[in-house]
Formats: structure tokens, sequence, C-alpha cells
């Protein structure tokens, strides 16, 4: 794997590479020493224009725990708010010697842009671009979905059969689009749920259902709900009458929960507004995988940082079965 840009065109078996992989890696966080020496000797670069608490975080956690160097490089505070453009900085980057680039920014195409100009050779991952995909958001989410309906007998399968809801601000999402292409990719019944005016205007063309009637969705008893951060700071329009209306319409509460099956689980990227798009009672209900997610991200991206820098899958045993027998010693 040379770049992970989206997962628009990522492959079905390239997917489930990733996610078996995942789960190696997975099983290594719950020993006693958690850091394998796989990347000892590369650089991992986390280029963020934007603002990142979880994603970064968890992409320097992962680089770390399978000892690669990490440079953290911010916009704010740096020359790039002095005008410098993405090339000066990419070359900058080729000039001190990163291997991967870990690349957020605010503008769509971005970090297809720096894979694709030559101006750099490390490998690049999108941590997100603009309201176009964040691909690593969507393989954790539908690693959490397949633990959670296959348990240990998760490797190597994909999501046939099951249903999962994605509910809010479908428009502004970038994770619901990344989302929506790999769990159909994994053969998922993926159903949008949202406002009208939140819905965007090629939705046609996707693989999806869209209702907008949020009990219907979840009277079709679906076996995870995903509910999607409602982001105010990208909006400037008056997209719904207002928060107290969109809570009641959309919103995941106490009264909706109870009606879900017993198998359903309930997600969310985070950072949640609590009381908006989900209550506390959902949130930190036992049906809610939210801090799943966080710990099972540092397990994807310690994947995809794996499949990126240091090759593809051996042909027998785990992907790190030497590194994980001896840990870093």
């Amino acid at each position: 794997m040379r770049h992970l840009l989206d997962t628009r065109t990522l492959a079905r078996g390239d997917a489930l590479r990733i996610l078996d992989i995942a789960e190696d890696m997975s099983d290594t966080q719950s020993r006693e020493v958690k850091k394998l020496p796989t990347l000892r000797g590369k650089t991992v670069v986390n280029l963020f224009f934007e603002d990142s608490t979880r994603t970064r975080i968890s992409f320097e956690a992962a680089a770390k725990r399978l000892s690669a160097d990490v440079i953290n490089f911010a916009a704010k505070g740096s020359s790039v708010s002095k005008g410098e453009s993405l090339k000066d900085t990419a070359q900058t980057l080729q000039a001190i010697g990163a291997d991967a680039v870990v690349v957020r920014h605010p503008a769509s195409g971005a970090p297809r842009t720096l894979a694709t100009s030559g101006w750099i050779s490390a490998g690049v991952v999108n941590a997100g671009d603009g309201t176009h995909e964040h691909p690593t958001q969507a393989l954790l989410d539908a690693f959490t979905i397949r633990k959670r309906a296959f348990g240990a007998d998760s490797r190597g399968r994909d999501l046939g059969g099951l249903r999962v809801v994605i509910v809010g601000d479908v428009l502004h999402s970038r994770v619901a689009r990344s989302n929506v292409w790999l769990l159909t990719t994994l053969g998922a019944e993926v159903t949008l749920v949202t406002p009208p005016t939140l819905i965007p205007q090629n939705v046609a063309a996707w693989p999806v259902r869209v209702q907008y009637d949020l009990d219907a969705a979840l009277a079709e008893g679906p076996d995870a709900v995903m509910m999607l951060r409602i982001q105010l700071e990208r909006m400037h329009a008056a997209f719904f009458p207002s928060e107290r209306e969109y809570a009641r319409r959309w919103g995941l509460d106490a009264a909706r929960m109870r009606r879900l099956p017993d198998g359903t689980i309930v997600m969310h990227p985070g950072p949640m507004n609590r009381g908006l798009e989900i209550s506390s009672d959902a949130a930190d209900s036992a049906r809610s995988t939210v801090l799943e997610q966080v710990a099972n991200g540092v397990s994807v991206r310690m994947a995809v940082l794996y499949l990126l820098l240091a090759g593809e899958r051996p042909a027998t045993g785990t992907a790190t079965e030497d590194e994980m027998n001896r840990g870093d010693r």
C-alpha cells in the first residue's frame, strides 16, 4: 500500500487486510509491553492544518507503539500561518527525511495533491480533508462493528448482512462519506437519516437509502446506529430551526434507546455534542462503543502505518508474528 487517501477507491481485499492486521495489532495492546520494533528508524510526520485532538493523538500513539520517530507539525504558529505553501511545507518534510506524512487539511483533495505531486516521496495518509473523506475513521468504525458483531471470529469476515444507520449532518461530514463507501464495499446495508437541508446534492449516486424519519429507521432494527456530530463551525446558514428542534427529531435520546433491539450498538466519531445529536444516556450506555472506537483507532492506524512502511502481510503467520513474540526489548 503506497498511500491511504480515501475509502471510495479502497478495494474490498485491501480493506479486509487492514482490518485483519488491526486485529493482530489489537492483540499486542493487551500486553504489558505494548511497543513493537517494526518501524524503528522510520519517521512519521503528523501534518495538521486543522485543529485535532483525537486523531492526532491516535496517530502519534500508533506510530510510537511501532517504534517510529514522530514529528508533530501544527499549522498554527508555524510558517504555514505566515503564508508558506503546501509545496514548500512538503519539500521541507522531504528534506528532513519523512517516511510517512499523516495530513489533515481544510481543503478537499489536499492529501491527494501531496501524494501525487512529486514534491515528496513519503507515503501519505489522509487524516481528514475538508468535507471529502476521513478513511481511517471509517476503518476503525468498520473494525468496531465487526468486532461487536462477530467477536473472536471476526478475522477475515466482511460486514455482509449487517445494517447500519448513519444519522445527522451528512452534508458536512467526511466521516459519513468514508463510512458509506467502506461499509457498502464490505457488504453492509447503509441508511442515511438526516434533515432534508443536511443531505448532499449528489447523494442519489451513493449506494445508500435515505430517510428523514429517525424513528422509522430505528424501527427496522439496525445492527449499528452511528450518530454524527453537528458541525456548527462549518455551518454558515440556518440548516434547522433550533438545536432543541434538531434534538427532538434527530437526536438519540433515552426513549429512542429503549426502543432499539438488544444487540444494536451506538457509535459516535467524537467529539460529542451531548444533548444535541446524542444524550448522555445513550453516550454512556453499555451499547455505546465511543471509547472502544478510540482504542480501536490506535490498532487500525498501526495497521495502516505498518502497511505503508513495512510492506505487505507475510504469507504465513500474523503480520507481526516475530515482533509480537519478542516485543520491544
